[in-house]
């Protein structure tokens, strides 16, 4: 990991937020000579503020005002792949105490023993995966909402309305948050800025229970798993549908040869 000498200048008290901006983040080629890391990419904005850049479509700004926010990202709109229309927004306060040990009081803004670059990282870390998954929950939760109404028929009549369109529409959107949710993102993966400063874990381990994100990954992953059999319920009841149908066809074709035989047969005695 590529990191510079000195801190980041930012005040006593400053502002992170991370913005889930689109599927893919192209990071290549922005690598400056005021970089603080390489993996994820951060760096120096105005002297005065950070940036952290992940491929996975996530930007962490630290110390930069609204207007400079909003410049910083109009920046990198040809290097976003696949760009949300919402984008999804986490913030932090951080504060600077010198006097005490890294820390995140119940309620209260995340207390920093230094404004070091790794520090910043690993906040921006949390953040990045905690915005992530807020939006995957609630992909997630409308999928629920979707699928909910066919569970329901099924579990009341026994058989579920609704034509072959709208259950293949259910069975893509199922799928579809199932690959996205399945992305580039491992919350519960290390960030690497740990391996070179592993006195850090600590203030990692407290960003991970603030945000919960292993409770949450954990939570997704279940709903993840009802999703696929769901989809693989509704593709089951398309192919007895189908079956159903095909034997339908074939009885009456039978019934259709049956009677033409007989026909044919009452015809020729009449001869």
């Amino acid at each position: 990991m590529g990191q510079a000498s000195a801190s980041p200048l930012v005040g006593p008290r400053t502002t992170a937020r991370a913005f889930f901006v689109g599927d893919r983040l192209n990071t290549s080629g922005l690598e400056r000579g005021d970089v603080l890391a390489t993996t994820p990419l951060a760096f120096r904005v105005n002297t005065s503020g950070v940036a952290i850049l992940f491929r996975y479509g996530v930007v962490v700004l630290i110390g930069l005002n609204a207007l400079e926010e909003e410049e910083f990202l109009r920046g990198l709109d040809q290097r976003m792949t696949g760009k949300f229309a919402r984008r999804d927004e986490e913030i932090a306060i951080i504060e600077l105490a010198p006097e005490r040990d890294d820390q995140i009081p119940p309620g209260g803004p995340i207390c920093l023993q230094s404004l070091s670059p790794e520090r910043l990282i690993l906040i921006g870390e949390a953040l990045a995966k905690s915005v992530v998954l807020a939006r995957h929950e609630r992909e997630v939760a409308s999928v629920f909402d979707t699928t909910e109404p066919f569970a329901q028929e099924l579990a009341r009549s026994g058989r579920m309305r609704g034509g072959r369109r709208s259950i293949l529409k259910n069975i893509g959107n199922a799928l579809l948050v199932r690959h996205r949710v399945s992305g580039p993102v491992e919350v519960e993966e290390k960030p690497d800025v740990l391996w070179d400063k592993p006195h850090l874990e600590r203030l990692y381990a407290r960003l991970e229970d603030e945000y919960e994100l292993k409770e949450r990954a954990e939570s997704l992953n279940r709903k993840l798993a009802v999703i696929a059999e769901s989809a693989q319920v509704l593709t089951d009841i398309i192919d007895t549908r189908r079956s159903l149908r095909l034997e339908v066809i074939i009885v009456l074709l039978i019934l259709f040869e049956v009677i033409m035989t007989i026909y044919q047969l009452a015809m020729g005695r009449q001869a």
